[in-house]
């Protein structure tokens, strides 16, 4: 029987998660976005930020709004007022910074990745896991109202065995940009690869095949890659992502019942349309494409688990974490594309 009408989305809302003090570690374009979403749609506190610069800390933290502003990542530690931390500092950054937030007994939110490579995320969740401790990766694309919608159809049959999934991401940026500095792990692969990987991963796991071939940029970092992923099953996803160009960035389920195709930005809010492919009908989902004002449901998951007693969220275990990585890893391995700093 095809389906009426699509299901209706269970994320929280702002006032159904405890409200807590963030501690945000760095002041750059994601730390601001972020902050901003905070404020604009959930009752959750900016109760300190930190940089390197004190004088930095106190201008973004007038800017944002934050209760007070801290010149080292310390400082920020011993403020009890704090009780999540979320990470916003450069790539290579992330592992020794959710290390030092997780000694400091404070729960931590690490912007995507959460480390350069598996190896890392793997310390980085022994660690919390040994000191009781929320973490999670703030890959934001599994929070969003959309994506807990494409999650019931799944877990429902409705699409019925996944065969196929096909996601893309790139964008163009000029030179000056950090994704294209190699000192800071810069490259197609962890700022914008991340999300077609995680979306093959979420929605069939860790494959046994791996193929990858990819393009430099001229600075010498990995600017286009292409990658296909095979599963016992018999599944297949194609996936590609560049930092030289923009891809149409769209993603696709297909399933032996239905499909899902996902409007532009995939991975960021937006609609997409559901295909029953017995009866041909098809049903529309939209929700407005705020883009990165949608950041606000990563903090509600956090709080909403940081109430509960948990530890990780159901939505992106550490396990989903480290097991992309591990894909990434390997496509990595295949191309030649090693950071300077591993």
């Amino acid at each position: 029987m095809s389906r009426l009408s699509l299901p209706t989305s269970r994320r929280p809302g702002p006032d159904d998660v405890p409200q807590l003090g963030w501690g945000i570690l760095g002041t750059g374009w994601i730390a601001e976005r972020f902050c901003t979403a905070l404020r604009a749609s959930t009752t959750q506190r900016i109760a300190a930020v930190a940089s390197r610069s004190q004088q930095r800390a106190e201008e973004f933290g007038a800017a944002m709004g934050s209760e007070r502003s801290h010149g080292s990542l310390d400082a920020m530690l011993d403020d009890p007022a704090v009780d999540v931390v979320y990470v916003a500092t450069p790539h290579p950054n992330h592992h020794a910074d959710a290390l030092r937030v997780v000694a400091a007994g404070k729960h931590v939110l690490v912007e995507k990745p959460m480390a350069l490579n598996a190896q890392q995320a793997r310390e980085v969740a022994a660690a919390a896991q040994a000191a009781g401790v929320f973490c999670a990766e703030a890959l934001w694309t599994l929070f969003l109202p959309k994506f807990d919608v494409v999650r019931q159809l799944v877990t429902s049959g409705d699409l019925g065995e996944i065969l196929g999934v096909q996601a893309d991401q790139g964008e163009w940026f000029d030179a000056g940009h950090r994704i294209l500095d190699p000192e800071l792990a810069g490259g197609a692969m962890l700022d914008l690869g991340t999300y077609p990987v995680m979306f093959a991963t979420w929605l069939l796991g860790q494959p046994d095949e791996v193929r990858a071939v990819g393009t430099r940029a001229s600075s010498g970092v990995m600017g286009s890659v292409s990658m296909s992923l095979r599963y016992p099953s018999g599944a297949q996803a194609a996936l590609q992502t560049s930092c030289l160009v923009e891809l149409p960035n769209v993603g696709c389920i297909s399933g032996t019942r239905g499909m899902v195709q996902f409007d532009r930005k995939f991975y960021q809010p937006g609609g997409f349309t559901y295909l029953d492919r017995a009866s041909g009908t098809t049903l529309r989902y939209d929700e407005e494409a705020i883009e990165h004002a949608g950041l606000f449901h990563e903090a509600l998951e956090v709080a909403r688990c940081i109430g509960e007693g948990r530890t990780q969220t159901p939505l992106r275990p550490l396990g989903d974490t480290i097991s992309y990585l591990d894909v990434m890893d390997e496509v990595r391995d295949q191309i030649g594309d090693r950071f300077v700093m591993e």
